[in-house]
């Protein structure tokens, strides 16, 4: 499969401190793309990177554009879309509205506020792949946490993203939700390139077509689940750190 989304050398630095330190990442169309690591590995921070909400160092290339120093908006209209770990949702509006605005980058400011007759297909569409059309008229303040993550995910969907950019997507969901987020992904991902930001190794093992593992900002690791799981340096960082945790809880 051919990338989507090139990442080379990415480097961000904090003051001195290097929390991204020489990243290559691949995104391509049809597989689900985990980045998984410990805390402060620079998963988020690297995520962070590509959508210009942090400086870097190195190249990230879409559609053979070069995105390094272009503003938000810029790289969103390119087709790179994120979610964060709380869904950020405009609570107080349905979910239909919230798709609608979603899909209304072409729109003008008085449209969408107006209520519409009938709702453009794509919002329709979106409700259905989703799971979310008998909630229509609900406001979104009042959906379940996973609801909430589904509906982020909606609108990046009817904004045409094709680069999808999740940071835990599954946070504080019940198993039911999870299995139907997983699934969810494996839908998205037919066409478009879905990169997991995840701590959740079973969530990893299920839905996982690839795995990039970072550790201390570096890439360490990066293939099937399989071949990950199998690397030797993996297993140390994991064992470690599994070590570490229940070091701590002794104490």
């Amino acid at each position: 499969m051919s990338a989507v989304l090139t990442c080379k050398n990415i480097e961000v630095s904090f003051d001195g401190f290097k929390a991204v330190d020489g990243v290559d990442l691949e995104l391509a169309r049809g597989e689900v793309h985990f980045l998984i690591g410990p805390n402060g590995a620079g998963k988020t921070t690297l995520v962070d990177a590509v959508t210009g909400l942090a400086p870097y160092a190195g190249s990230v290339v879409k559609d053979g554009e070069e995105l390094r120093g272009k503003k938000v908006h810029h790289i969103a209209r390119k087709g790179i879309g994120r979610t964060f770990q709380t869904a950020a949702v405009f609570e107080h509006l349905t979910v239909a509205q919230n798709l609608d605005i979603a899909a209304g980058a072409g729109r003008s400011a008085l449209s969408l506020l107006r209520r519409r007759r009938r709702l453009p297909a794509v919002v329709v569409d979106t409700m259905d792949r989703i799971g979310l059309r008998d909630a229509a008229d609900t406001p979104a303040g009042t959906l379940a946490h996973g609801q909430k993550q589904w509906l982020e995910i909606g609108m990046l969907l009817v904004g045409d993203a094709d680069v999808l950019l999740l940071d835990e997507p599954i946070a504080g969901m019940g198993h039911d939700e999870r299995d139907t987020t997983g699934r969810l992904l494996h839908d998205i991902a037919a066409d478009r390139a879905v990169a997991v930001v995840e701590h959740d190794m079973d969530f990893m093992r299920a839905f996982a077509d690839r795995v990039t593992v970072l550790h201390a900002g570096a890439v360490l690791a990066s293939g099937s689940v399989d071949e990950v799981a199998a690397d030797p340096r993996v297993q140390e960082v994991y064992l470690g750190t599994a070590k570490e945790a229940a070091d701590a809880a002794r104490a």
